[in-house]
């Protein structure tokens, strides 16, 4: 008796609003090439290549020893919202309560929570750009509408009040701002952060997403300040993330956290319980020592990424067809490769686009990095230097060698 091999169930509508992230599908070729023998330099992942805080991992350690491994409660263990709570104090003046805190399975989550949260079919999301692209992809699948603010390289990658005004509708339901920026790493000041928050005084409206994961690492002695800080009066509007990913080394452990209106942060909290419920115990006691205990290896690292970023800056500047500007935070450079398109590889290809440009270099020279279409803005690569000096210095030598043979 024969059978028919019946079709495979379909998947939903909302399967279709999201893709893999830009950075992770260069990842993923960058590691085939090196499986297959190639020698590849990987600049694409926003990974330190530090270790975590030994006194970090001695409080998991400990945690484990002592039992601590059974379900967390669904907004963060007490021990670690009262950490966040100093940490919030410390660094920015700004107090929440505990139930005004939220402890999330990395600061991704944080931001998913509330978008889910409140995002209805057809409100809107104002993104200045260059962005994570995870912000216009979490919009799309709430069946919400990412409404793209372009900050050009001729303001330093920063937003400006006057287009961030113009964006705003009755249906925007918020405004993202990342600072320090990823993919730039441009970092807005005080100054600049209070002309922003002269527009959102004229439109009660709408909440404001202030995301600091790399809130820590700036340079040049660049002060960091965040929305509520600035603007107290709109905190209660105000949902400020952060974590300890970029900060302390710690992006296996996945804590994000955020702080927030008791009333937002309860929503987040719900839809977090739908989705992953509590944070790894262990984890929470990592991030809650890291958060409180010697912050010395963060005064390294930054000084690192500076070294890192002076670096790259200059011999990106010294290569034929780039331009790169100077960030002041973060661990990336953006450099423009206009100068690029139009022209032959010595493999032969044809570069029209950023992108590519990022699959010659990847797949001729062994450089990964990622094209700045994946930010909403093109021509540009993004290129992480939270690598080690000499892999950063010998990627850059690639891509002068590929920008000096092209024709």
């Amino acid at each position: 008796m024969s059978q028919q091999t019946a079709a495979a169930p379909g998947f939903s509508q909302r399967f279709g609003r999201v893709q893999l992230a830009a950075s992770v599908q260069m990842s993923i070729k960058a590691r085939e090439l090196k499986a297959a023998g190639k020698p590849v330099v990987t600049l694409t992942t926003g990974e330190p290549n530090f270790d975590s805080p030994p006194h970090a991992i001695e409080a998991a350690h400990q945690a484990t020893l002592r039992g601590d491994t059974k379900y967390p409660p669904q907004d963060g263990t007490r021990a670690l919202k009262e950490a966040i709570q100093r940490k919030f104090k410390r660094d920015s003046g700004l107090h929440y309560a505990l139930d005004e805190i939220a402890v999330s399975n990395g600061g991704k989550q944080c931001i998913f929570n509330a978008i889910m949260a409140t995002v209805n079919a057809g409100d809107e999301v104002v993104i200045p750009v260059p962005s994570w692209i995870a912000y216009a992809q979490m919009t799309q699948l709430c069946e919400g509408v990412p409404v793209l603010v372009s900050c050009p390289q001729n303001n330093g990658f920063k937003p400006r009040a006057e287009d961030i005004d113009a964006a705003i509708t009755p249906r925007t339901k918020w405004l993202i701002l990342n600072n320090p920026n990823n993919p730039t790493g441009a970092c807005c000041s005080a100054e600049e952060i209070q002309a922003i928050a002269a527009v959102m005084r004229r439109h009660p409206h709408v909440w404001v997403m202030s995301d600091d994961m790399y809130e820590h690492l700036v340079f040049d002695g660049f002060h960091h300040a965040t929305f509520a800080e600035v603007a107290p009066d709109l905190k209660a509007r105000t949902l400020t993330l952060s974590g300890v990913s970029k900060t302390y080394a710690m992006t296996g452990w996945r804590i994000g956290f955020a702080g927030g209106p008791k009333p937002l942060i309860k929503a987040m909290t719900v839809m977090q319980g739908q989705a992953t419920a509590g944070t790894s115990t262990v984890g929470q006691a990592a991030a809650a020592a890291a958060l409180d205990g010697p912050q010395d290896g963060v005064d390294v690292q930054i000084k690192a990424y500076q070294r890192r970023r002076d670096l790259a800056v200059a011999m990106l500047n010294d290569t034929k067809g780039i331009t790169c500007h100077k960030p002041e935070g973060a661990f990336y450079v953006f450099p423009n490769v206009a100068g690029c398109l139009g022209k032959t590889t010595t493999g032969g290809r044809m570069l029209n686009s950023d992108e590519d440009v990022c699959l010659a270099l990847l797949e001729e020279h062994y450089v990964a990095t990622v094209h700045g279409a994946a930010y909403h803005m093109s021509p540009y690569l993004r290129i992480s230097t939270a690598t080690a000096d000499d892999d950063l210095r010998e990627g850059l030598q690639r891509i002068q060698t590929f920008c000096a043979g092209l024709r």
